[in-house]
């Protein structure tokens, strides 16, 4: 008996990988394998459905080494990373998987990366300020909890010395957990960061 969660590659465009199935359709978000002759694998998000079964995908990795007709695994459930307190301290990558040469995360949940947002009964409705702890910002134009805040400067201005602050103060003076993510970041520019942090003991 055939699988059905068992589809095909049927084009690559960059990163953007169509795949065929037969009688079945993954969800939105659904994570999908595909085995490298070489060795090792390289997972596909599904991000819409063509119809006739068929999804279009992106390649959470490099795309060297796929090419059409190749076998695609539905693995059932979205991309998921290692949560809690083991987590504190570590880099990931998009799949949850460490790249800080520290080993594997000693973690026994893991949560998917797509998530509801938090409803508006679990919401607070009461405003009230986040003290930064950086005299400027407080006074001028101070932080709401829960609110967003967004930081644009050309290369050089100190935007990555006032989140630097910011996660410092979060943790030390709030007992806090801060979360980086670089979407788009240069790996030198995360790399220096990373160690930035270390050595400032952040």
């Amino acid at each position: 008996m055939k699988n059905n969660n068992i589809g095909q590659i049927t084009q690559i465009v960059s990163v953007v990988v169509d795949v065929q199935f037969n009688g079945y359709v993954p969800a939105i978000y659904n994570a999908l394998t595909v085995q490298l002759p070489r060795g090792g694998q390289i997972v596909l998000e599904v991000a819409s459905l063509l119809g006739k079964d068929m999804v279009r995908t992106i390649a959470m990795g490099t795309t060297d080494g796929l090419k059409r007709g190749m076998e695609v695994v539905d693995t059932g459930s979205p991309i998921s990373i290692p949560v809690g307190l083991e987590s504190l301290g570590r880099i990931f990558n998009v799949l949850g998987e460490p790249i800080d040469n520290k080993g594997p995360v000693k973690s026994s949940r893991r949560d998917p990366i797509h998530r509801s947002a938090p409803t508006l009964v679990e919401q607070s409705n009461t405003a009230s300020i986040l003290e930064t702890g950086i005299k400027v910002i407080d006074l001028i134009s101070p932080f709401a909890k829960g609110g967003k805040v967004a930081a644009f400067g050309g290369a050089g201005t100190g935007k990555t010395v006032i989140m630097q602050e910011l996660i410092r103060n979060i943790a030390e003076e709030h007992s806090g957990h801060s979360v980086f993510a670089g979407v788009g970041e240069r790996t030198r520019e995360g790399n220096d960061l990373y160690h930035e942090m270390l050595d400032s003991g952040v």
